[in-house]
């Protein structure tokens, strides 16, 4: 953010290099959920978080496929649908973890074509 600030309770609760290994969309969903309160464009978005505001919209375009993100141009807001979000970000992170377990090649061999199914 602009800012340069977090929640405390978000500082204390992280371990010491979670903030460094985000990537952009989970930044910028971590944006719009931290500011749940307003709808953004994505060129405001980008100049907030340092990205390219191509990117921003591109990965706008993708989190709106999923249900993750709402739209009415130009402006973009995260979803109402709690449960979704949630549901999102445990699949997110289950990814992530079986990822270190595994490696991302091996999770590329284990892949089944019902796991293409899944957003």
């Amino acid at each position: 953010m602009s800012s340069g600030t977090i929640d405390i309770d978000e500082f204390e609760n992280a371990d010491a290099d979670e903030f460094e290994d985000r990537n952009d969309t989970e930044r910028i969903v971590l944006f719009l959920d931290d500011h749940d309160d307003r709808a953004w464009k994505a060129a405001t978005i980008a100049e907030r978080l340092g990205l390219d505001t191509d990117a921003v919209s591109a990965i706008l375009s993708r989190l709106k496929e999923r249900g993750l993100v709402r739209h009415k141009r130009p402006y973009w807001a995260i979803t109402d649908d709690e449960e979704r979000l949630q549901s999102a970000y445990r699949l997110h992170r289950h990814h992530e973890s079986a990822a270190e377990q595994y490696g991302e090649e091996r999770l590329e061999d284990l892949r089944t074509d019902q796991m293409e199914d899944v957003q």
